[in-house]
This record gives structure tokens, sequence and C-alpha cells, in this order.
């Protein structure tokens, strides 16, 4: 845990965050906003044929460490079921407050350092939260997927 919070690592992730560009007409959207830090992340999610994300947009306007989880949510999202990332949230949500284990989701040990400042994990959620809720959105909108 000596880690420093704001490592190289976190701010190489924040630096290149995939998918910055919103979708023109998502299936599902969802802006998250910190009411702690004020960052903000917005994502569209368009789902393919059999029913996993096909398609992804991003608008991250987030400190260093909700531009991290937004780039680690963008590197491994496409694939992914809207049911994989309510889990991931889950995940992430139960790993943060101390009842859970490490989340499967590549890169997220990145954020170790920052399980004892509880302030911080509202941003690293952020992504995660918006994700989920788009693809939610998107397989209501479209039950046939």
């Amino acid at each position: 845990m000596n880690a420093p919070l704001y490592n190289t690592d976190i701010l190489r992730l924040a630096a290149t965050i995939p998918y910055q560009d919103r979708l023109t007409d998502p299936m599902g959207s969802s802006e998250k906003r910190s009411p702690v830090c004020g960052s903000r992340v917005t994502v569209d999610i368009n789902l393919d044929a059999d029913g996993r994300v096909g398609e992804v947009g991003m608008l991250v306007r987030a400190c260093a460490l909700g531009q991290a989880s937004s780039s680690l949510l963008a590197a491994d999202v496409i694939g992914k079921t809207p049911q994989q990332l309510a889990e991931a949230r889950d995940a992430l949500t139960a790993w943060l407050a101390g009842e859970g284990p490490l989340p499967g989701w590549t890169g997220f040990d990145l954020f170790v350092p920052a399980l004892p400042h509880s302030a911080r994990h509202a941003s690293i959620r952020l992504a995660f939260e918006a994700a989920a809720d788009a693809a939610a959105q998107a397989a209501t909108a479209n039950p046939a997927h």
C-alpha cells in the first residue's frame, strides 16, 4: 500500500482513453457525476446482434482516477454483455468498500493505492456505473438482443 495514489500507470491510462467520441445515435447512454469532485463520465453504447457491446463512445471530464478507470473500461468493453458490465460495476463497488475480492477486470489492481481514500472511490466507479446503465438501457430498448 506504499504506492502513490497518482502513480505513473494511473497517469498513463488517464492520458490514453480510447473511444472519446460520442456515438451519434446510441441505443443506450448514461452520464454519471461524482458529487465529491465534480468528475463526470458519459458512456454511449450500441449492442451488436448478439446483445454484446459492439460500439462505445465516451465523454470523460474527470480527475486522473476517473480518467484511468474510463481507460480500463474502454480497453475491454467491446464484446461484453450488459450483465457482465453490471457484474463488473457491482464487483468494483464491493471491492472499493472492502466487501469483496479484487474484481477480475484487467487493470483494477492499479487502484489498490486508492482503497484507503474513500473520497476517491466515486470517481473510480463512474465509467463502470455509466457503462452498466447505458448497456441496460440498450438491452431494454432492443429486447431482441
